[in-house]
């Protein structure tokens, strides 16, 4: 988008006092316009891309057969790296769900019941078992897209049905081509960030957009029990419980794909250990929270989330005590949907 010059001169003929006041009232309109047109840039830059542009030309895309054990399938998406599946029902020969982490951990909510009892489902269920029990009548299609469908759509769909995890479909084959989440659309966004005009909003802070959430927060401590958190992670519908110490200060995150060490150090029949304990399995090197506090710009916030490759920054005070979360979907909600008009649905779950 070209930038706006101002052009002087060609004012003879003209009174100087009508000719200023003629062009300042121009200028003005000129100014709003501009800014108009660029509060909605990263609408438009949605808009103007297809969800085939973020595939990538080679990724790993591991789909499940229904008839699958639910706990090979866990086991299988430890092995490969993944965090989710597409489900695949050979009866209908169609995609009917996904199997995330968010099962796992409702899984072991449902029928944990101490570390001497085996858990008798996860070992023996299929996953069409468990998702009969589940989901009980309450069947819903696939939420997917297909690869010409636009990015804004892609967005719209995830904040609009609270998931995280939308597969791209082809009509012609039905074949799944990709997963797209919040973080690599996010990331997408940034390539191009700097070569287009920047919002006046990008300028302002947290405080003044009023992005993430800020009241009645979950959190666990230290010497929390596993089995404590997951309770929490399916009541509270949340995906991620900052470790909070005794003097109130933000010390470390448990997020629902930390879950999944459990069933990568098959570790899962005892829920009775703290967080502290299971946190101490972390397959890849932990950096630390990534936080962020409500002076910060919006541009600030976005850099770091996509530098960090992580879903949520906890908002802290000076004395690091939590204040909020903003996630990626509140980032996402902010930049391309609220300049779109879409309003913003209550927070989701994964």
């Amino acid at each position: 988008m070209a930038n706006h010059r101002r052009r002087a001169g060609g004012t003879r003929g003209l009174s100087a006092h009508s000719t200023t006041e003629g062009m300042l009232d121009k200028l003005e309109l000129e100014d709003e316009a501009v800014e108009e047109s660029e509060s909605d840039i990263y609408t438009r830059f949605m808009k103007s891309h297809k969800c085939y542009d973020i595939v990538p030309t080679s990724s790993k895309l591991v789909v499940f057969d229904t008839t699958l054990q639910v706990k090979k399938a866990f086991f299988a998406l430890v092995a490969n790296g993944v965090r989710a599946a597409p489900l695949w029902e050979t009866k209908n020969q169609s995609f009917v769900g996904m199997l995330t982490i968010t099962d796992f951990i409702n899984i072991l909510h449902r029928y944990y019941k101490s570390p001497m009892v085996q858990i008798y489902e996860l070992e023996e269920h299929k996953i069409e078992t468990w998702r009969e029990l589940y989901l009980q009548e309450t069947f819903k299609p696939l939420v997917n897209i297909f690869p010409d469908a636009c990015l804004f759509d892609a967005v719209y769909s995830l904040i609009k049905n609270k998931i995280h995890r939308l597969p791209v479909i082809d009509p012609v084959s039905g074949n799944a081509l990709y997963i797209l989440t919040h973080k690599r659309i996010l990331k997408f966004l940034q390539l191009f960030v700097s070569e287009m005009p920047k919002p006046a909003f990008m300028k302002q802070n947290l405080e003044e957009l009023g992005i993430g959430t800020y009241h009645n927060i979950a959190f666990i401590h230290p010497h929390t029990p596993i089995i404590k958190a997951l309770n929490i992670f399916v009541e509270r519908r949340v995906s991620a419980l900052p470790v909070v110490d005794e003097s109130g200060k933000v010390v470390d995150i448990y997020s629902k794909f930390d879950v999944i060490n459990l069933a990568a150090e098959k570790t899962y029949n005892n829920l009775d250990i703290t967080v502290t304990q299971a946190l101490e399995h972390r397959s890849q090197y932990f950096e630390g929270v990534v936080k962020c506090s409500k002076p910060e710009t919006l541009e600030t916030i976005v850099d770091r989330i996509v530098k960090a490759e992580v879903h949520r920054l906890v908002v802290v005070d000076e004395a690091d005590s939590i204040v909020g979360i903003i996630s990626l979907s509140d980032i996402l909600q902010a930049l391309v949907l609220s300049p779109a008009g879409a309003k913003r649905k209550e927070s989701e779950a994964e």
